[in-house]
């Protein structure tokens, strides 16, 4: 794994609007489900459970609007529009698979934690040590 220098860090106030637009619950997992293949809209919202139909428009848009997503206007009747990874968008795909692996392989370590992590919270509000 590479490491990051700490005085590389100098440069955190570049990068952030950066990964903001690119690391958000909804674009990180539209942009993984684009790596597969091309979708349209329906498609995404049926693979992507809970989505709203604004919250995917308006996700699409911005990611169009970053140069991330391509979107295609298809001759049909009626008319329906695909979306597609752009060159820029598909140099993500290696971390973004890489990522949604570890999500699958440490996803119930988390779990586990969060729940030790509340229920110790919940000891500490009923008996809460005041010695500290």
């Amino acid at each position: 794994m590479t490491q990051i220098d700490s005085r590389d860090l100098r440069d955190v106030g570049k990068t952030r609007p950066i990964l903001e637009n690119i690391t958000n619950k909804w674009s990180i997992l539209i942009l993984t489900v684009l790596c597969t293949k091309p979708s349209r809209f329906n498609e995404l919202r049926r693979r992507l459970e809970g989505i709203t139909h604004k919250a995917l428009s308006d996700a699409l848009k911005r990611l169009e609007r970053n140069g991330l997503v391509y979107r295609k206007v298809l001759p049909t009747s009626p008319v329906s529009v695909e979306y597609s990874l752009t060159a820029l968008a598909q140099t993500l795909q290696e971390p973004f698979i890489a990522l949604y692996g570890w999500a699958l392989e440490h996803g119930a370590e988390m779990e586990r934690a969060q729940e030790v992590y509340d229920t110790s919270r919940v000891k500490e509000v009923i008996s809460p040590n005041f010695d500290s």
